[in-house]
């Protein structure tokens, strides 16, 4: 076995699903049942540090100044095991990361914490992955984590098989277009604090044994990427916009009709939805919603009228915070 002693900082940034990602074609390997195409964001931080220490007795993992409670502890030392087992060593590791934003909350904490972990790690074993390699692992442990590998606008493909009728493991996620391709902004209402009751994976496999809608749902969505795909390309924001809500509202039908039923929603989430369609059709302003799984709504606009839409949902009774972001870069490790 190898000993190592190396070390790495990486930062990543969440990205906002704009076909939206909602189920599993294969709950061990992660593989996602439909394609997703997203925005990653330059507001939404996460930084992360690994270091290999021969005198480590098990791995330590530190989130947000505190120690990881042991079902988060568990999914990084998954993906340390994996770095491990391709650098055939065994040496623990000191992780910390920082998330610049609310953690567990709906707004893709998982996907830049994870992106960053699978940089940091894998670089700090010196293994020299790849941008494919490392958005492929950094997928297994959190789907949207592969596409916050890339700056701009990316997709994720939906899981396939291989000839033998298996699926393939290896499945990065794909730029579409840089940063610099759209002049966009994401306008951020943050409405109920704290962590999401159901996360992420729990509400998928809920909507995929119960809900009668989710076989329409994987049928569907494939279409809306597509168009929102042939939208984005043109810079066509309408085209993307009602792409992107259709996406939204049926993969929060499927939720919302599983048994128990995961409702996401808080009343703050409902009335900025409602101010959304408001300004939109009677003030005449090019905006569109989207939700991840969390109460929190992200509006997507042209950046001249950032300022109108955040002023605008500030005064939505409930709602907690606001932010603006732009289309940010992808990982960055040093």
């Amino acid at each position: 076995m190898t000993e190592l002693d190396g070390k790495a900082r990486a930062t990543a940034r969440a990205n906002i699903a704009l076909a939206k990602y909602w189920g599993k074609a294969d709950v061990a390997l992660n593989l996602p049942a439909v394609p997703s195409i997203s925005l990653t964001l330059d507001g939404l931080v996460t930084r992360t540090s690994v270091r290999f220490d021969r005198r480590l007795e098990s791995d330590v993992v530190e989130l947000d100044g505190r120690p990881a409670t042991a079902k988060e502890a568990a999914r990084v030392v998954e993906l340390l095991d994996r770095v491990r087992a391709a650098a055939k060593a065994s040496t623990r590791a000191k992780v910390v990361s920082k998330n610049r934003f609310p953690t567990a909350a709906g707004l893709a904490s998982s996907a830049s914490g994870f992106a960053a972990l699978a940089a940091a790690a894998s670089h700090a074993a010196g293994l020299g992955w790849g941008l494919r390699k490392v958005s492929s692992e950094a997928r297994r442990s959190s789907a949207s984590a592969a596409r916050s590998i890339y700056g701009g606008f990316a997709e994720l493909p939906a899981g396939k098989k291989r000839a033998n009728g298996r699926w393939d493991g290896f499945l990065p996620a794909k730029a579409l277009h840089g940063p610099d391709h759209w002049d966009l902004r994401l306008v951020v209402a943050e409405t109920v604090r704290g962590p999401k009751k159901v996360g992420s994976t729990e509400g998928m496999e809920r909507s995929r044994t119960t809900s009668p809608y989710y076989d329409a749902w994987v049928a569907e969505a494939p279409i809306w990427a597509d168009a929102l795909r042939a939208a984005l390309r043109r810079r066509d924001l309408p085209g993307v916009g009602e792409a992107m809500e259709r996406s939204t509202l049926a993969f929060h039908t499927c939720a919302i009709t599983a048994h128990p039923s995961i409702l996401y929603w808080q009343a703050p989430t409902v009335a900025v939805l409602h101010a959304v369609r408001e300004l939109r059709e009677a003030r005449g302003l090019g905006c569109w919603a989207t939700m991840d799984a969390g109460p929190h709504v992200k509006v997507l606009c042209a950046a001249e009228d950032a300022r109108k839409i955040r002023a605008a949902l500030k005064k939505v009774e409930g709602v907690t915070g606001t932010l603006v972001c732009k289309p940010g870069a992808g990982i960055e490790v040093a």
